[in-house]
């Protein structure tokens, strides 16, 4: 038999493996006809009794082509999660090889490597203007599956290989580069070793946030997470066979159907979840959450699709020039080189557009970027507040924005020459004053006067009085459970000795905690707001803004509706502004008793409201987190995409000049923490909580690891670095106090 003609036998067969695979089952008679011919003719090719090999080969490619184009119209979006997790799917060293001219890798090269599943490489692209050739250099980041390969951990990148990542994409922003970041992962590796996934995540997330350079996103696979450690983008790509979600469908069907340990969700379950959670192209780019869809060919791109890789090249080429072009400022020149970038037909290989940008460019391009974030998702939650008071809210701001900017940025800035300025007025009066009223004084000496009795002197002179000294208790709010007239075991009695504690005087004297091993038992939301801040100094603002069910998930709709009706709340967010000690500042909290304080687009939502008003009104912002199980898996991508636009809230907040403090109570895990939490430079948390990535059973699902008893307890994330101090329940108010006095940015109202 020919070489050549084994090789595209060889090639058909693996063509029928994949059909196989990806339909797990499904049009079996078409797969049953491939198998049938292309056996048929192999077998005839062994005898040789075919006249013209080359002539009924091709026949039985255009058959195979045939099949597949029919087959596309009926593809699930489980079908989807097949295709992008197969062996046969283009990879990133796939891409490299294909779309840039030249590349060498400085990072994830083999196994050996700090990280395989994180690769990096310094590429080129050759572009042509007339005669003149022209190179252009990009930083490439992205995930790394191979095909099959196992020392890749199927793209599922550790944390040290996103802290490579981000020392790069400071690199490209160092040489003035745009970064080219390609998404291929079912999620981050769920291990807290420093730098920790949730940290390490946050950490990227806030410097993508910020980066000065061009960012291109292209997604195949992105998985909740690991996707966001590099998707926060100028402009996101999304291959057509790819998904984008907050969670796989297996999970989702393992927490819809209650699965528990060792078993396994039905297929039929598993297909409708996929269906539900909205994840492929088409729903994203209607989502808003991308930007553009690569078509890719039948069935999905594989090494072999040359044409895909040339229209992947234009259009990473295109997204790139039209991120450029847009930070120009005249319009008329701008206007005409978008159009001339964005004809389908042109090829911009032979369209040169220079990368460079001015330092003005990179702040109207790191805005824009931050802009295009802040806007998404507002449509998936419920915003019940009357349009009059939106505009009146809107008029307010736009009215006071004049004297905020003149008391902050002018006033605040000229402070010490002002006030020297009125103090050297105030004694100049004093002075002339005195000399005017003089003759006036000694008239008035010399009359009679009588003798009345300050009231400060009496107040001073007099014998105080106790009457009111110790008669109020300790705290302004007690737990219901106090009413529990028991003995209650301390969960450390056995390792500790702890003896029993009186229900009504651990619940309220003690706060809810042990005294004798000082294990704090959780405590209700309220208990915070009541106890730490001000009496009657708390005032919530936002109230109106409801979760939802944007993605209209079966049954989740009266979920939903019952915690509202368990807590009280809209939402699992509750924004107020508060003062301890009369320093006044603005509050998000995210209330484990809603939902399991899981974070959708309301959530999100509010918490970027309360960013932006403790920016304008220059107070403090605290992060209070009752408890977070991590982003709403059944709102999907409206749930995920928080990630990024809440830490670009708080990026913002914090280069304004503000204090960003987050307090992790109970139990805080996954996306919040990987994100917008996990930024803060000041992170604490109340004794006994526990923070991390992945809870331990989502950690034993995953890589099959058992982890160590109190893994993710407080003093644990203090070790590694997660978190900077753990405080006692009880001490809190004073706590917070001690941070609002000793540190803190310039823009504070009370520096």
């Amino acid at each position: 038999m020919d070489n050549n003609i084994e090789k595209r036998i060889q090639s058909l067969r693996d063509r029928l493996t994949y059909l196989v695979e990806i339909f797990a089952g499904k049009h079996k008679d078409n797969a049953d006809l491939l198998e049938e011919k292309l056996t048929a003719f192999a077998a005839r090719v062994r005898t040789g009794t075919v006249e013209d090999p080359y002539a009924e080969l091709a026949t039985v490619e255009d058959l195979f082509n045939y099949v597949e184009r029919r087959l596309e119209g009926s593809i699930t979006p489980m079908d989807k999660v097949r295709i992008v997790r197969h062996s046969q799917r283009i990879c990133l060293r796939d891409i490299l090889e294909n779309v840039y001219d030249n590349f060498t890798e400085v990072g994830g090269q083999d196994e050996h490597s700090l990280d395989p599943s994180m690769l990096i490489a310094r590429a080129v692209i050759t572009r042509r203007r007339g005669k003149k050739v022209y190179t252009q250099s990009v930083m490439v980041i992205g995930q790394e599956k191979g095909h099959g390969a196992e020392f890749r951990n199927g793209g599922s990148v550790k944390p040290w290989g996103n802290a490579k990542a981000q020392q790069y994409m400071r690199v490209a922003e160092t040489e003035g580069i745009p970064v080219h970041t390609y998404i291929f992962t079912p999620g981050s590796f769920p291990i807290e070793d420093y730098p920790g996934a949730a940290q390490q995540i946050a950490r990227n997330i806030y410097c993508m946030a910020g980066l000065r350079v061009p960012v291109i996103a292209v997604i195949s696979e992105g998985g909740s997470g690991g996707a966001e450690a590099i998707g926060l983008a100028d402009k996101r790509l999304m291959l057509s066979h790819g998904y984008y979600s907050v969670i796989s469908p297996e999970g989702a069907a393992a927490i819809e159907g209650r699965i528990k340990a060792g078993q396994r969700a039905t297929p039929e379950l598993i297909e409708s979840c996929a269906t539900n959670l909205k994840m492929t192209a088409q729903d994203n780019l209607k989502f808003g959450y991308i930007d553009r869809v690569v078509q890719e060919p039948p069935l999905g791109a594989r090494p072999w699709h040359f044409d895909f890789f040339r229209n992947l090249r234009q259009e990473v080429l295109r997204a790139t020039d039209e991120v450029v072009i847009s930070t120009r400022t005249m319009p008329g020149l701008k206007g005409l080189a978008l159009a001339r970038v964005r004809k389908p037909d042109a090829n911009l290989d032979e369209m040169y557009t220079r990368w460079g940008l001015t330092s003005a460019a990179k702040d109207r391009l790191r805005e824009r970027r931050q802009q295009k974030f802040l806007r998404l998702s507002r449509q998936a939650a419920r915003d019940r507040r009357p349009f009059f008071t939106k505009m009146a809210v809107a008029t307010w701001d736009w009215v006071t924005k004049p004297w905020v900017s003149f008391k902050y940025d002018f006033y605040r800035k000229h402070q010490r020459r002002i006030r020297t300025f009125v103090e050297e007025v105030e004694n100049e009066w004093e002075v002339f004053k005195g000399r005017l009223l003089a003759p006036w004084r000694k008239l008035t000496r010399k009359l009679p006067s009588t003798k009345v009795e300050n009231s400060k002197v009496k107040e001073l002179t007099a014998l105080s009085t106790w009457s009111d000294d110790g008669r109020r208790s300790r705290w302004n709010y007690i737990s219901p459970r106090y009413k529990a007239d028991r003995a209650i075991t301390c969960p450390n009695s056995a390792a500790y000795g702890c003896l029993d504690l009186w229900g009504p005087d651990l619940f309220a004297e003690f706060a809810g905690v042990c005294s004798h091993c000082g294990y704090h038992f959780p405590m209700e939301p309220e208990w915070y707001v009541k106890n730490v801040f001000d009496l009657g100094s708390v005032f919530e603002f936002n109230s109106e803004i409801e979760a939802g069910n944007p993605l209209e998930f079966p049954n989740f709709s009266d979920r939903v509706l019952d915690a509202q009706k368990k807590t009280g709340a809209k939402s699992g967010c509750i924004t107020f502004e508060a003062r301890i000690d009369n320093t006044k500042m603005v509050v998000a909290m995210l209330m484990g008793t809603f939902r399991g304080g899981s974070v959708g687009a309301a959530e999100g939502y509010k918490f970027v409201e309360a960013a932006q008003r403790a920016a304008k009104k220059r107070y403090p912002f605290l992060a209070y987190v009752h408890g977070t199980a991590g982003i709403r898996i059944q709102e999907g991508t409206h749930g995920v995409i928080q990630m990024p636009r809440c830490t670009v809230a708080v990026r913002r907040y914090i280069e304004s000049g503000g204090l960003y403090m987050v307090l992790y109570d109970t139990n805080s895990f996954a996306g919040p923490v990987a994100s917008f939490l996990g930024c803060s430079p000041y992170q604490f948390a109340v004794r006994s909580s526990n923070i991390g990535f992945a809870g331990p059973g989502v950690i034993k699902e995953t890589t099959g690891m058992d982890i160590p008893p109190k893994y993710h307890r407080s003093y644990r994330a203090l070790s590694r670095g997660h978190i900077q101090g753990i405080w006692d329940r009880r001490e809190v108010r004073a706590n917070l106090k001690q941070a609002l006095l000793t540190i803190g940015g310039r823009n504070l109202y009370y520096r």
